[in-house]
């Protein structure tokens, strides 16, 4: 139960920050995605270098 309302706030708190702050949330997103795509490259530069 207390799962189910912590992941409802979280969309609502996600919601009321996108449309009260939209380029502060565009930075963000822009930053995770940076961040996922460079851990990303690097698991993939690992797996290159160790089957070399």
């Amino acid at each position: 139960m207390i799962k189910k309302v912590l992941t409802w706030l979280g969309i609502a708190f996600l919601i009321f920050f996108i449309a009260f702050n939209p380029n502060s949330a565009a930075a963000v997103f822009e930053s995770l995605g940076s961040t996922i795509g460079d851990i990303a490259r690097g698991f993939g530069t690992f797996f290159t270098n160790l089957v070399a």
